[in-house]
């Protein structure tokens, strides 16, 4: 990458930006595959395996996944800032494989349980995000993570409907099988798609000073209450829409496709404005208020005994407007604020916080539900999202990033 494409202020994402970002966000894409195929089948087909009738061991197959992540997002963010990203990402990308065989073998659910940890081992997350930094322009970071954003909402909502067809056609295995043979397709990207980038020369930076960080704090934070919420929004929507619609679950994804796709459409325009403008801070924070008014109006829709339908489906297109930009700014900032030296093991902290924010919200949402009723999950998602946006407004506001650029 010449100098004079670093220092530049174009509007325009170089040929290099745009295949660096694709070809990584489709990568991305990937990890979440292997997490959202399972989610609408996979209790189902437990039950034809020896094991199958051991609950928790079933919850365990389906959650080891994202635990198995948490414990090795920051060991391999560190290892990307030292040994290099490309090196890092493969390596996790054969640990992907190697457990989608393994579960594709497995005969019983324990085994199934094996391969899922070691597909969920292979944490990539955070080294992906870096080298998508490394390869693009400041003032044209958020674009990039925004591809990786919408390609976890699109991939989520195929997932709805792919997965119980592919189900029927080649079973679970081969589900695993496909899932091994697009990580071997993803090796193959990395190598020879996605475009070398200098290696960051700077002093190493400590992963205490990391963690000590008050902003990378609040990002951390951030990210842990959005998907905690994620997570436990989704254990009651789905019997909401079976209620309010009277819609079996396998034709969820006529709701959840439209919406996801309209809302990577509408979230686009405040991340280019907020860029261009230098107001991201202030998209930021808006986009986190109305993640907070979500989860009060479906606090509100559940209260009312004949609440509207198209109401619910105007949250939930609120609600993927919100997380969507904010699943795109968060690791931008997050690259932004950290080190140079070390973006990937910042990165990694990041993800770690994500991947517990999903184990955290299915714990808790399903024991609200179970305990205190479906209001509750909405009431304590609220309540969080509400110390967000105190940590939030006192964020600090960043220049534009085309300034950023030239300064630098």
């Amino acid at each position: 990458m010449s100098s004079q494409v670093i220092n530049g202020v174009s509007e325009r994402m170089t040929s290099m930006e745009i295949r660096a970002s694709a070809s990584l966000a489709g990568i991305f894409a990937l990890r979440m595959l292997g997490l959202f195929l399972l989610l609408p089948i996979f209790a189902e087909h437990a039950k034809t395996m020896p094991g199958g009738d051991n609950l928790a061991m079933v919850g365990l197959a389906m959650g080891i996944y994202g635990l198995a992540q948490a414990f090795c997002q920051i060991p391999f963010g560190i290892f990307s800032d030292r040994y290099g990203r490309k090196p890092v990402i493969i390596a996790g990308l054969i640990m992907f494989a190697i457990g989608a065989v393994i579960a594709a073998l497995a005969n019983n659910v324990l085994w199934i349980v094996v391969g899922r940890a070691l597909q969920g081992a292979g944490a990539i997350s955070a080294a992906v995000m870096a080298l998508i930094s490394d390869a693009t322009r400041e003032q044209h970071r958020t674009k990039a993570m925004a591809m990786v954003g919408g390609s976890i909402g699109i991939t989520f909502a195929l997932s709805m409907v792919g997965a119980p067809l592919l189900y029927k056609a080649i079973g679970m295995s081969g589900i695993f099988w496909m899932t091994a043979f697009l990580a071997l397709v993803s090796i193959a990207v990395v190598r020879y798609l996605v475009p070398d980038v200098p290696a960051v020369v700077a002093r190493r930076v400590a992963l205490r000073d990391v963690l000590k960080n008050r902003e990378l704090l609040r990002l951390n934070f951030g990210v842990f209450v959005l998907h905690l919420t994620q997570v436990a929004i989704f254990i009651v929507v789905p019997s909401a829409l079976v209620h309010a619609m009277d819609l079996p679950v396998t034709a969820h994804w006529k709701v959840y496709l439209p919406v996801v796709l309209a809302s990577f459409i509408l979230m686009l325009p405040p991340i280019f404005v907020g860029e261009k403008l230098g107001k991201i801070k202030q998209i930021f924070v808006a986009a986190i208020m109305l993640l907070l008014a979500v989860q009060l109006g479906l606090w509100w829709w559940l209260a009312q005994a004949n609440s509207p339908t198209w109401l619910l489906i105007g949250l939930l297109l609120a609600f993927f407007i919100a997380f969507n930009i904010l699943e795109a700014s968060q690791p931008s900032l997050v690259s932004r604020i950290a080190p140079p030296a070390a973006k990937g093991t910042a990165l990694g902290v990041y993800n770690t916080l994500q991947s517990l924010g999903v184990f955290c919200g299915g714990a808790l949402g399903g024991w609200l539900v179970q305990h205190a009723g479906r209001s509750a999950v909405f009431q304590a998602g609220a309540g969080m999202t509400v110390l967000w946006l105190i940590m939030a407004v006192s964020m600090k506001n960043l220049p534009r990033r085309s300034q950023a650029a030239v300064a630098a």
